[in-house]
């Protein structure tokens, strides 16, 4: 406890500092500007590197981590994204050793703020609270104390349980951990001229009103951080928290930047993105959010959101791919324009804004109407392992996400949501980026030049422009082309010069190597996805193929052989022949690699070989998978 109390006196030194100068009527001296201390890059690059990586990670510090006997810590779970073996529970109270085939270039840990300094309590016994009922249950598994503080996320003014904070001293706890996790990140963080790791401080902001999932990833660009988290309930709406951000970090702390990445939309019943504006003017508003946030997360273990079929908007034709990974595979009523509740128990309305192409389009119209785009949006996915391993996101080696609860192949077969058999191992994040260092990567995402994979790590460049060449697929400079000529994937086009009839678009995509035991998989085709809203003020969506082919390899799912193959390397180049310069409009690509069978198969597979009875979920689980990558759009 002797780190507890050295963590309290810290905060509340700076507070008093903070307090004194305020009732002074006086504002705290300006530092220096913040310059990161480490050597150059040797892999330095003008024209960027492609780098992967994991935003969305959780270890034994969350709550519903822990208490699935997870005990990886964020010191081993930066060890585990660089490479190292951990240990994690299997169904037989033992352990199994995981260990990721190929390092990761980032990682950032994003535990709960939410009971972060609760976990740490109920796991000291010299805390007063160690003997309570709730801090036994969490040690122990208990489901029910899993599902109390769950709803306790849920509540409209939440706070902290009693049992714990009246009888612990919950703010040293709180600022212990959140030390301990920027000494994670600081000790995982390579300075050296090999830069061969970059790890960020951050933390998951976890609100939940109404079991609707309305949570962000928060994610900060250097060493200079908050004296404690934002968490739900110091600040219990999202609103609350971009403005506690903008005052605490970019405008209170010098060298200190930060962005929020909100995730799973797709459990959000239309509440994550609705449009509103309280308690502000509506232009300076859309500014802070499109600020603080400039990025979503597409696709994670809890499934996929980019689209849905089956809603009213936007229009277009069905999307045989947006059927990709969908928790919500019921009859579902459409939101419409309200809002509805408990999506995270796959309950209650879904919303065209709990899906990008939705909300992008939101995001046209709200610029047409106060000037300011707040949903500009760059992709990105991750994989929200509860298990403490960035990255593990191989169908072939799936451990599952949720510690001895998803232990086994039946368990992973059998469980229920946010596990069981519609779960998925997850995606990764590439950037654009100079350099594996903390502000090329950030800046990256701060700028968009990001996409995100269900879990590949195919390398997939995208450039728009009005003056690109026909032929730029067949150039060995479609880069230097691409930035001298074009904008890349994030970036707006230019104003339309004259003679210039519509833009163009070139989408360059090289297969996942692989490693030497299991190589990648072949490509097979490549999209350009178009949003817009019309003359008459209908939210619109198309699809264009503008590489590849359809069908060309295939598997046996009995022993997961496939056949047939794809290419190594796509490129196509289109433009667009619908383009109205009176309609704004949006364009990202997908790419997408031949089937291989999913890790449920592969589960199945497991079982009948060994002899076992096959879960129900054997005969109804989704076969095969199509890996794939999204690109942030580029707006017109």
């Amino acid at each position: 406890m002797a780190s507890v109390a050295r963590s309290s006196l810290r905060i509340s030194a700076l507070g008093l500092v903070l307090t004194t100068l305020a009732l002074s009527g006086c504002k705290p001296p300006k530092e220096p500007p913040f310059v990161e201390v480490r050597e150059p890059c040797s892999d330095n690059n003008p024209l960027r590197n492609v780098y992967f990586g994991d935003l969305h990670v959780h270890t034994s510090y969350s709550f519903d981590a822990y208490i699935n006997q997870v005990n990886v810590d964020p010191f081993g779970a930066y060890d585990f994204a660089r490479g190292e073996a951990v240990e994690l529970p299997d169904a037989d109270g033992g352990t199994q050793t995981v260990q990721l085939p190929r390092p990761l270039d980032f990682a950032a840990v994003t535990d709960h703020g939410e009971y972060l300094g609760e976990v740490a309590a109920c796991k000291d016994p010299d805390s007063p609270a160690y003997t309570s009922d709730l801090c036994i249950g969490l040690r122990e598994g208990d489901p029910a104390v899993l599902v109390q503080l769950g709803l306790g996320l849920a509540a409209q003014s939440p706070v902290r349980p009693k049992a714990v904070c009246e009888v612990s001293d919950c703010p040293s706890y709180l600022g212990d951990a959140w030390a301990r996790t920027q000494e994670a990140a600081e000790a995982a963080y390579d300075r050296s001229a090999a830069c061969s790791f970059t790890s960020f401080v951050a933390y998951e902001w976890s609100g939940a009103k109404t079991l609707s999932n309305l949570h962000r990833n928060v994610i900060f660009r250097s060493e200079k951080v908050p004296a404690i988290p934002a968490s739900h309930f110091e600040e219990p709406d999202f609103w609350g928290l971009w403005r506690t951000l903008k005052r605490d970090c970019i405008e209170g702390l010098n060298g200190c930047d930060v962005l929020a990445i909100p995730h799973n939309t797709n459990w959000s019943n239309g509440n994550m993105f609705v449009v509103e504006y309280p308690d502000g003017d509506e232009v300076e508003l859309a500014g802070l959010r499109a600020e603080l946030e400039p990025l979503i997360e597409v696709f994670q273990h809890k499934g996929d959101s980019e689209c849905s079929n089956g809603l009213a908007s936007p229009l277009g034709a069905p999307d045989e791919l947006c059927e990709f990974e969908k928790l919500r595979t019921d009859d579902f009523e459409d939101c419409g324009d309200g809002t509805g509740m408990q999506g995270m128990v796959n309950a209650g309305c879904v919303s065209r804004l709990d899906f990008v192409r939705g909300i992008l389009n939101e995001g046209l119209r709200e610029h047409e109407r106060i000037g300011v785009n707040p949903y500009k949006l760059g992709l990105m996915a991750s994989t929200d392992t509860h298990n403490g391993t960035p990255g593990a996101v191989e169908e072939y080696a799936f451990p599952g996400h949720f510690g001895a609860a998803e232990g086994s192949s039946r368990q992973r077969l059998t469980g229920t949501l946010p596990g069981g058999p519609q779960n998925s191992p997850g995606g990764l994040i590439a950037v654009w980026a100079e350099e594996n260092s903390r502000e090329a990567i950030f800046d990256a995402m701060r700028r968009r030049e990001t996409f995100g994979t269900s879990g590949t790590r195919m390398a997939v460049r995208m450039f728009g422009g009005w003056e690109l060449p026909d032929d730029i697929c067949s150039r060995g400079d479609l880069v230097e082309l691409g930035y001298e000529r074009g904008v890349p994937m994030g970036g707006d086009l230019p104003a339309q010069p004259e003679g210039a009839s519509a833009p163009g678009f070139v989408v360059q995509a090289l297969k996942d190597p692989g490693t030497a035991e299991v190589p990648g998989t072949d490509l097979e085709r490549i999209q350009i996805i178009k949003g817009w809203v019309d003359g008459e003020g209908q939210s619109r969506v198309e699809v264009f193929e503008i590489a590849g082919e359809i069908g060309g390899g295939t598997v046996d799912v009995t022993t997961c052989e496939t056949q047939g193959s794809g290419q190594a390397q796509l490129c196509g180049y289109w433009v667009d022949p619908n383009y109205n310069p009176e309609e704004r409009a949006w364009y990202y690509a997908r790419v997408v690699e031949e089937p291989v069978c999913r890790w449920s198969t592969r589960d199945c597979n497991a079982l009948e070989a060994a002899g076992e009875e096959l879960p129900a979920s054997c005969e109804t689980a989704v076969d095969v998978i199509q890996e794939r990558a999204w690109t942030s759009p580029i707006w017109n």
